[in-house]
């Protein structure tokens, strides 16, 4: 409920924005929260776990952010790729232009992962 709310927040927002304000972009967390830590000592803790980006180019924005939550990865931040700062609002309208970091990349698990897409009928 409360991803809910703040995504629609966030499309608000957005919405907001006159039409080609540079750097608009929509920032979709679509984590969980994560239990806490029950241990009160950090040291000798292991390593933050690395997780391979995916490649996505070409997806259906909403299959790239379901194949980028399989891999373990959820801090995505979504770009409108022709500048003009829309909200990627119903994600099978948008088609994976771009990613950042590049696919193979091994990041940590909290890294943004900025996918960068246009509207079909924009190709």
């Amino acid at each position: 409920m409360v991803t809910t709310l703040a995504a629609l927040a966030l499309a608000t927002a957005a919405c907001g924005a006159p039409p080609g304000a540079p750097g608009t972009t929509t920032v979709v967390s679509t984590s969980t929260s994560a239990p806490a830590s029950t241990s009160g000592s950090t040291s000798g803790s292991a390593p933050a776990k690395r997780i391979k980006v995916p490649d996505v180019s070409g997806m259906n924005h909403q299959d790239a952010q379901d194949a980028m939550q399989r891999a373990g990865l959820y801090n995505l931040r979504e770009v409108d790729g022709t500048g003009q700062g829309r909200a990627l609002v119903i994600d099978r309208n948008w088609v994976q232009k771009a990613q950042d970091p590049p696919p193979g990349t091994e990041v940590d698990a909290d890294a943004v992962i900025t996918l960068t897409a246009v509207k079909y009928t924009d190709r």
